[in-house]
């Protein structure tokens, strides 16, 4: 495993952790017993970084979290969660006093102090209200929580993110599908040292390369409900792809796997590739699932002719489509 630092909290994160959204809601069904191993095996890898929030199962994603640490206890690992998405209605208003919502997250947890609090993909107005981010300064200083970030839909709010100095990271989309942020907000973090979490590293499993034009998805699950922005961000849900358009992609990136590299393992390792990335959150299901993401940060450097044709592909597929939007 690689491991690199989180901004300038002074730790070091694992290059591959494990995103919880999956295993709390929103993806179908779920099974504790299987997402309990799947947790297991990830720290058994090397991750040392876990990533929930408070609305992943209303909660049921962090109290698995929890579980994780008493069935570990001698496993030093990291665990950020999210806050601000249980706000009815979501307003930038409500962002000024998250208080009762960090409360139940530190009780999910069972624990007295959240390492890493993220503001969940706040409206944008929150990043011109220095009120809201002093009050997280105040939590941090009672104890409440260890550090704070934010995760964040658009290019813009992450610029305006680093304004703030207790940010220690921004988390945003980032995978084959999604690559503007390497542009400016990127270079931009990086001298600001402020870590940046890839989520959706592959685009809602799009990238897994295991859909068909025939894959279904169950009425529970975000990738058969959201896929026009119905419950929430559009880019959320196969980074804001047409499902069909993302296919005819995937099979050109297919064509261009090394040999014995599943396409998991290369969208992974592509994001690795940029140092200005902290770590790729991956979602994993299954012990089997964790595998496969975290070998990806055993493979050795992409050479720069793939480099150059996974670029072709995003410019002539994808880019139009979704480049200019977040």
């Amino acid at each position: 495993m690689i491991y690199r630092p989180l901004g300038r909290t002074g730790w070091n994160i694992s290059a591959i952790g494990f995103g919880a959204w999956a295993i709390g809601g929103t993806w179908g069904n779920t099974d504790d017993t299987a997402a309990m191993a799947a947790l297991h095996r990830a720290l058994d890898r090397g991750v040392n970084f876990f990533d929930t929030a408070d609305v992943y199962g209303d909660g049921h994603s962090e109290r698995l979290l929890a579980r994780l640490r008493r069935e570990r206890p001698n496993d030093a690992f990291y665990v950020a969660t999210k806050a601000g998405r249980r706000l009815s209605p979501h307003a930038a208003e409500g962002y000024r006093d998250l208080r009762p919502f960090i409360e139940r997250s530190l009780q999910n947890l069972e624990t007295e102090a959240i390492d890493l609090l993220q503001l969940h993909c706040p409206p944008s107005a929150v990043y011109g209200m220095p009120e809201v981010f002093g009050a997280l300064d105040d939590l941090v200083r009672e104890g409440k929580l260890r550090h704070y970030g934010v995760s964040v839909e658009r290019i813009d709010e992450a610029m305006a993110a680093l304004k703030f100095p207790g940010v220690q990271s921004v988390q945003i989309i980032y995978n084959l599908f999604r690559q503007r942020p390497a542009e400016v907000f990127l270079p931009a973090a990086q001298a600001a040292q402020v870590g940046v979490l890839a989520r959706l590293p592959l685009s809602s499993g799009m990238l897994s390369g295991k859909f068909t034009r025939e894959s279904s998805f169950g009425s529970d699950d975000h990738r058969g409900f959201n896929r026009q922005g119905e419950a929430f961000d559009k880019g959320e849900t196969f980074s804001g792809v047409d499902f069909e358009q993302g296919l005819a992609a995937v099979e050109e990136l297919r064509a261009l796997l090394p040999s014995g590299v599943s396409m998991a393992r290369l969208a992974l390792r592509w994001i690795l590739m940029n140092d200005g990335i902290t770590t790729a959150i991956p979602g994993g299901r299954t012990p089997a699932q964790v595998d496969e993401n975290v070998s990806a940060a055993d493979l050795a450097a992409l050479p720069a002719p793939l480099m150059a044709s996974l670029a072709d592909v995003y410019q002539r597929r994808i880019a139009p489509q979704v480049h200019h939007l977040w």
